[in-house]
This record gives C-alpha cells, sequence and structure tokens, in this order.
C-alpha cells in the first residue's frame, strides 16, 4: 500500500461526498413535484407523456396498484427486449452482420438488463448489433436504473407520510427518474467520456495490421452513450467483452475516477433525499454513515490483500503486489477501489479481473453483495435495501429495552419485520440455494476453470452477483450454457422483484400509520448509536447466513495458499 494509493482513494470519497447534499437536494424537487432549472424545458415533456400513459402527477396510487405497474412495465420490456435480441439479424444498424441471439442466452440477456443486473454470457463486441445496444440494452439501462429509484421514493414516502393510503404514482416517478435526472447526467457524462478518447459512432468495425503482419479487427460503436448510464444507473453491461478495463471504455485515469464517482453518485444522494424527505437530514446522514463504515473496511481489505501480493509468488523470490488480471494503467490501489465500488453499488462493470484476485481480495467483492449490496447500493436498490436492514435494526432495540420500537415516528411493528425478514431471506435462498444444485451438478461443475475452493467461489461468485444483480463474475466460469442462462436468469428475477414486493407493502403498511410523538425512552436513530447497531445488524445477519459459504471458498483457499508458500 502507498501513500499516493490512498490518496486517490480519499480524493474518490472526497468527491462522492461533495456531491451527495447537491443532489440530494436536487432530487428532492423533482420528486416532491416542485420547480427546477429544467422544468421550463422538461415539465411540457413530462405532460405529454402522462397524456399519452393515461395518468396525472396528481393520481396516487395505492401500494399494491403501484407493485402491478412496475410489474407489468418490467414484463413489457423483458418481452421487447427478447423479441430484439432474437430478431437482431433482420434489424438495422448491424454491420457487421450479427445473426440472432440464441434463446437461453437471449433470456438470461433480457431479464438481466431489466433487473439491473447487466450479467453478460457474451461478448459485446461479438454478439450484439448497434441497434441491440442502443435501443435494447442502453433503453433498459435507462429504465430499469429510473424502476430502482421510484421504488425508493415510494419506500420514502411511507415513512414520510402520515394516515395516508397511497405511495405516489410509479409512472410518475419513474418518468420523473428519466427525465429530470438520468438524461441529463447521462448526456454530460456521455460528452465527457467522448472528450476522454471513448468512441460514440455508428461506422463498423475496422481492420489493422499489426507489427507481426497479423489481421486485427477493431471493434467500434456507440459506446460513450451506453457506457455514461451503464456507470451512472449502476448497470455494469460492457460494450465490450473486457468492459472498464478495455481503453476504449476506460482509457485514461480522470475518466475511471469520474465513472466509479458516477457509481455511487445517485446512490448516495438518495440518503439525503430520505433525510430531506422525512423532515431530518441527520438522518439520512446515519445511513450513509453506516454505509461508509462498510464500505472503507471493504476497501482497506480489499487494497491491503491485493497489496500484499499472492505468497506462492513470493516464494519464488519475487516481491510486490499482485499485478495479475490488472491493468497498468490503474494499478492495485485503483483496480482494488473500483472492485469494492462495483460490488458495494449493484454495478458490476470491471476494471480488472476478479477472478485473478487474491483470495482474501476476491472475497470483499464477494461479502458486499452478500449483503444485498446496501453500501450505497443500486441507484434506489441500496436505500431499499439498507432501509429494510433499519426495520430490523430498530427492531432489536426495541426488544433489548423493552418497548415497542418506533423509528421517525412510526411504530415498526409485526408485519413489517416479517415483511423485512421476508425480503431479506430472499436473497440468501437465492444465492446459496442455486450454488448448493449447481456444485453437485456434474455440467454445471463442468464450467469452472478452476478445481477446488476457487471453482467453488466461482459458482458462488455466480449466483450471488446474479441475485444482487450485480452483473460481475469471477471469468474462470463458463456461464453461456443453457444451465448457467436459464438459473442465472431465474436468480436475477428472484433478487429484483421477489425482494421489491415486500419492501413496497412495507411503504404502504407505514403510510397508513400515525407518527408518535418521540418520548424519553425513544431510540435516537440519528446518532453514532443507531450508526453502530445498523452497522452490527447487517454483519450478524450477513454472517450468520454466508460465513459457511465463505468458508468454504475464499477462506480455505487462503490457507492452502500459505500452506503451499510455506511448503
Amino acid at each position: 500500500m502507498t501513500l499516493n494509493g490512498w490518496l486517490q482513494i480519499a480524493l474518490f470519497v472526497a468527491l462522492v461526498l461533495a456531491l451527495t447534499r447537491p443532489l440530494g437536494s436536487y432530487m428532492t424537487r423533482v420528486f416532491s413535484g416542485e420547480r427546477t432549472w429544467l422544468s421550463p424545458v422538461l415539465a411540457p415533456v413530462e405532460r405529454g407523456f402522462y397524456r399519452l400513459a393515461g395518468t396525472s402527477e396528481r393520481e396516487d396510487q395505492h401500494w399494491l396498484a403501484y407493485v402491478v405497474a412496475m410489474l407489468v412495465f418490467n414484463a413489457a420490456g423483458f418481452l421487447l427486449l427478447y423479441a430484439l435480441l432474437r430478431l437482431q439479424g433482420k434489424l438495422p444498424f448491424n454491420p457487421q452482420g450479427m445473426g440472432p441471439v440464441p434463446e437461453a442466452l437471449a433470456f438470461n440477456t433480457a431479464v438481466s438488463f431489466v433487473t439491473n443486473t447487466n450479467w453478460q454470457n457474451y461478448g459485446g463486441e461479438g454478439t450484439m448489433s448497434y441497434l441491440v445496444q442502443m435501443a435494447g440494452l442502453a433503453v433498459q439501462n435507462f429504465l430499469s436504473a429510473a424502476t430502482g429509484i421510484a421504488l425508493a421514493v415510494a419506500l420514502i414516502r411511507g415513512f414520510a407520510r402520515r394516515e395516508a393510503h397511497a405511495i405516489g404514482n410509479f409512472w410518475v416517478d419513474m418518468t420523473r427518474a428519466t427525465l429530470y435526472v438520468l438524461l441529463p447526467i447521462s448526456i454530460l457524462l456521455t460528452l465527457f467520456l467522448v472528450w476522454q478518447g471513448v468512441p460514440q459512432t455508428l461506422a463498423p468495425s475496422v481492420e489493422a495490421t499489426t507489427l507481426e503482419g497479423a489481421r486485427q479487427v477493431i471493434a467500434l460503436g456507440p459506446m460513450a452513450s451506453q457506457i455514461a448510464i451503464k456507470m451512472l444507473g449502476t448497470n455494469g453491461g460492457g460494450f465490450m467483452n473486457a468492459n472498464a478495463a478495455h481503453p476504449f471504455e476506460n482509457p485514461t485515469a480522470l475518466a475511471n475516477l469520474v465513472q466509479m464517482v458516477a457509481i455511487f453518485a445517485i446512490g448516495a444522494a438518495l440518503t439525503n433525499v430520505f433525510g430531506r424527505m422525512v423532515g431530518n437530514e441527520r438522518q439520512g446522514f446515519a445511513i450513509l454513515a453506516a454505509m461508509g463504515v462498510l464500505f472503507a473496511a471493504g476497501v482497506v481489505a480489499c487494497y491491503w490483500s491485493e497489496a500484499s501480493g499472492n505468497p506462492l509468488v513470493h516464494a519464488l523470490g519475487i516481491q510486490g503486489g499482485n499485478m495479475e488480471g490488472k491493468e497498468v494503467r490503474f494499478g492495485i490501489a485503483l483496480s482494488a477501489l473500483f472492485a469494492v465500488v462495483t460490488t458495494a453499488a449493484s454495478c458490476g462493470a470491471v476494471n480488472a479481473m476478479h477472478d485473478s484476485f487474491t483470495a482474501l481480495g476476491g472475497m470483499i467483492p464477494l461479502i458486499n453483495m452478500e449483503l444485498g449490496e446496501i453500501i450505497v447500493g443500486g441507484v434506489g436498490a441500496g436505500l431499499y435495501g439498507i432501509l429494510l436492514f433499519v426495520v430490523i435494526a430498530v427492531f432489536i432495540a426495541g426488544l433489548m429495552v423493552g418497548r415497542t420500537p418506533e423509528y421517525i415516528g412510526k411504530k415498526i411493528e409485526a408485519r413489517e419485520v416479517k415483511l423485512a425478514l421476508l425480503a431479506l431471506l430472499i436473497l440468501p435462498l437465492a444465492m446459496l440455494g442455486f450454488t448448493a444444485v449447481a456444485t453437485v451438478l456434474p455440467s454445471a461443475v463442468a464450467s469452472i476453470a478452476n478445481p477446488g475452493p476457487h471453482g467453488f467461489s466461482e459458482i458462488l461468485y455466480a449466483y450471488t452477483s446474479a441475485a444482487a444483480n450485480n452483473g460481475s463474475a469471477f471469468g474462470g466460469l463458463t456461464g453461456n450454457t443453457d444451465w448457467y442462462n436459464i438459473t442465472l436468469g431465474i436468480a436475477m428475477f428472484v433478487g429484483r422483484f421477489l425482494m421489491i414486493v415486500p419492501a413496497v407493502a412495507i411503504a404502504g403498511s407505514l403510510a397508513a400509520k400515525k407518527t408518535v410523538p418521540a418520548s424519553a425512552g425513544t431510540l435516537p436513530t440519528d446518532g453514532g448509536l443507531f450508526v453502530g447497531l445498523l452497522v452490527g445488524a447487517i454483519l450478524v445477519i450477513g454472517g450468520l447466513t454466508f460465513f459457511p459459504a465463505l468458508a468454504l471458498g475464499p477462506i480455505v483457499e487462503h490457507f492452502q495458499i500459505l500452506a503451499r508458500a510455506g511448503g
């Protein structure tokens, strides 16, 4: 570890914190229906969409109607994207003449982008036409991110409203998230990326002759626009197979820094939106502080492990950190930071190969996802994910002092606790259940590149990434088989939508409650004590659920490496 590395990490943290309040203030005005500086231009467009949809910004929905609207909209998005993938060979903007995507892979990809996962069992430049990349994948990057933001705002209203029977309007929230937040920032980010050297063209691939005289095909395409929303919307699906490690997707150190900041910007700002909408910004800061504690621990552990290097290499007399699978232009510090950022959020973009990390370094991204990606998390998904843990933490505190749990003036009762536990237990069920089957199924085991604990970790990482809607991978696993395409698709669906329904049900339940005045026995939830309680609840629940799987994979692998190096 070096001082330069820590300074780069500190710069990233400072930029995210500097953006949190201004962006949070802006989004609060957007979702409260207040006028913003973009309203003169976008308000007529917004009202036009409402007329086309047959709704109005004044029309509120019951939580069940909100969920049904969200599910119907996403089902339509899945069908349209699946059709685009299957009909790709007959559609325009296909200069490389890409054929139709096979059925199982098309199913996996459609589910992946609709659920904001962006797991990719394909190489983008060799599989997808420009039309599919733009009208299919990039469009779903916007809509899946907008869906997550809308659901987070709906849950915030559940805490903020009193004796209400509605939590907002899904169509209005999604439209505002797209028009006022994602689209304008993505345009600016696209222009920045083009300036940094990211291609944005409809020209076909070009051929070049290498110094050895070999023929090389250099893929081009409309990359900058897709990369902008893939980072800002924590989608993560790369235009290129190498993702953000490719010099066309991530050409400079400045582009790398801005892309990392974009991953965290909206998720961090939503904590400020929460504080503002419930009338106490300190509540949002407390949630952000809990996220920050977990993030800092992950960065320190991952950077330390990668900087310490591989003991097997050291035994050969070669000292230094682990540079396997990393880009020299980024180095160990920014590779470790990117890995933690992309798995703390549900992004999944990578600028280094996680499969080549050390055993403990690769364990940190795995832990981030297994905790439900609530360390800032995906846009919207991170906030409603950590609010589920807040409900559990407040419930535990209530049991400890012998009184009814309260949070922001709302009593947390049996219904909310049961729904929160239901949502939280869905993830380990999908992650560990599919992993257990895959590790004893010969055709699934045949896809791993490494035997032993690391091979187990490759399978565990795949299903963890899918159910957590992350999309990153231990690249040693060959996922483009019928088994993995179908089961990973199911895991993505379960991790996204079966977690959302209980969360929105909690919003509806809380919105209908009266506000209870604070008393001398009320637990303060905006200070250090609650931050510690929340972090503890997250770690205990995550540890009890996933530690056996971690012990079978990364931890055993780590001690095997130490034993071999010592021998």
